[in-house]
């Protein structure tokens, strides 16, 4: 099987799992490319997007030195975690994709729960 068949496949599996346990809950996804990092506050009920961030976002891109580092990734999760609140959502599931809980997905998920959001 190639890497995309493989990786589609993680994402599949993972996407319904958190259907079974989110019990309701929007979900926050995360993509990340060679260059930025995005996260999105998913409502797959009414199939909204509630809240997003990325490094892309005007008021982030000026105080970053890349968008593809750790840094620009807790600086993506104080932001989404921010939004939601402002969107008056403040549990969710945490969806990584077909990513590894390492790196700058775990550094995007560790500063969007200081941030106040609970997964």
């Amino acid at each position: 099987m190639s890497n995309l068949a493989l990786q589609a496949r993680r994402r599949a599996r993972l996407r319904y799992q958190l259907r079974q346990k989110s019990s309701g809950r929007p979900r926050l996804s995360v993509f990340r490319s060679g260059k930025h990092i995005y996260a999105q506050i998913i409502d797959d009920a009414q199939g909204r997007t509630l809240a997003a961030a990325s490094t892309l976002d005007k008021e982030l891109r000026e105080q970053l030195r890349t968008g593809a580092d750790k840094e620009a990734a807790t600086a993506v999760g104080k932001l989404i975690a921010e939004r939601s609140k402002a969107a008056g959502v403040s549990q969710v599931v945490f969806d990584r994709g077909s990513y590894l809980y390492h790196g700058r997905v775990k550094a995007l998920a560790e500063a969007a729960r200081e941030g106040g959001l609970d997964f």
